[in-house]
């Protein structure tokens, strides 16, 4: 039955343009092509990438991270608390209010205590600022080494200049070293990501993540077997062109340089949406779809490649999305907006704030005695009278 599936998923007529078979990618001493069973090779090099990260963000990134000033804030701990953790650990992480008010009568507490535990509790889940720097150190260096690879490997490759070269030929294009190990470079790389996503920093965006490393790794993978390896280099360096700028403006975010990281996100968005929505759709995309059709008729590989293309451009739209909605409100307020694709940290001071806006909304003003909130108090006593007005929606002190 192996046997079968074997040679029913290896037909010619599923990879190979019609005409073609698998005798005429019969290799000799001189041509070598792409075979299926390389790809194999990616899985003990992603492993090997994951222990040089590893090794990386430990003896390189973090002691960087010190000497360039990036400090983790100090997070109030969760007391602990068998019913809240088991509640925490096996139902969900924000209880409704319902749950809030059984969880306060289980354990004899203000349900504002109760909040209190769960938000110090999801803090405690975030990933530190260090992480989050160590992580974006290590993306960036592999960034940064894998696009330059893909110039050095491509430049004077004719299909770099000329796209229709990416068919002169095809399938019996040979397979140069240099092509298979940019190939395992970044397919090695996508399998770990793969690996690591369950301790990697999780944003908003966490399921389109794991989309485009499946379409990426599938289309990688497709790439070689069907012999797309032109186009598939192109995809690649397309790609690592725009990731250049996004490490470094997250590192420049976490030091707290503002003035670079904005200058740097304002590059990246320009990169990011001319690379993806310009470029890509031409270069890749009409490559693929119309001057292949000058070569050979359609194909099963033609239109699974063509779908997994596709798959990438949707994601670039949506990404493209959040980035125009960032660049309009830096333009219109002049300040980088928080990315919002990570996920912002919760404080008891924000809480606060946010339950005297409601009851200011309702009519009422609530007065604090903590004198950081702009309140005078005599002797650390009672606070002196003062009276409120509202004037465009907000209370304000005379």
């Amino acid at each position: 039955m192996a046997r079968s599936l074997y040679e029913w998923l290896w037909q010619h007529e599923f990879w190979l343009p019609p005409g073609i078979t698998w005798e005429d990618m019969q290799e000799s001493e001189d041509t070598r092509y792409p075979r299926p069973r390389d790809l194999l090779l990616s899985i003990p090099f992603a492993l090997i990438l994951v222990v040089i990260r590893c090794a990386f963000e430990r003896a390189i990134a973090l002691p960087l991270s010190t000497k360039l000033g990036v400090r983790d804030k100090q997070r109030p701990k969760a007391q602990p608390n068998p019913v809240l953790e088991t509640f925490y650990s096996t139902h969900r992480k924000n209880p409704k209010e319902g749950e809030l008010l059984s969880l306060a009568k289980q354990c004899d507490l203000p349900v504002r205590k109760v909040e209190k535990w769960f938000r110090h509790r999801r803090n405690m889940d975030r990933p530190s600022l260090s992480k989050k720097f160590s992580e974006a150190c290590w993306r960036f260096t592999f960034y940064i080494i894998s696009f330059f690879t893909g110039l050095s490997v491509l430049y004077d490759k004719p299909w770099l200049w000329d796209h229709r070269e990416c068919w002169t030929g095809y399938p019996q294009q040979p397979l140069q070293p240099s092509l298979f190990w940019y190939y395992m470079l970044e397919l090695s790389f996508y399998w770990s990501l793969v690996f690591t996503l369950p301790f990697d920093v999780k944003r908003k965006d966490f399921k389109e993540q794991i989309v485009h490393h499946a379409a990426t790794i599938f289309l990688i993978s497709f790439s070689y077997c069907a012999n797309y390896i032109r186009i598939g280099t192109l995809v690649m360096v397309i790609h690592d062109a725009s990731d250049c700028f996004l490490e470094p403006t997250k590192i420049f975010n976490y030091m707290k340089w503002k003035r670079t990281c904005d200058s740097l996100f304002m590059i990246f968005s320009a990169v990011f949406l001319i690379s993806r929505l310009v470029i890509y759709p031409y270069t890749v995309l009409y490559n693929t779809y119309y001057y292949s059709m000058e070569i050979f008729q359609p194909f099963f590989g033609y239109y699974f490649v063509n779908v997994l293309l596709m798959i990438l451009q949707l994601l670039h739209v949506f990404w493209s999305c959040l980035i125009i909605h960032m660049v309009y409100k830096f333009i219109l307020q002049g300040t980088m907006e928080k990315d919002m694709r990570s996920d912002t940290e919760e404080s008891d001071k924000d809480e606060e704030r946010d339950k005297i806006r409601e009851k200011e909304k309702n009519g009422i003003t609530c007065f604090s005695n903590v004198t950081s909130n702009g309140y005078i108090q005599r002797n650390g006593s009672e606070p002196l009278d003062s009276r409120a007005h509202r004037a465009n929606g907000h209370a304000k002190e005379r």
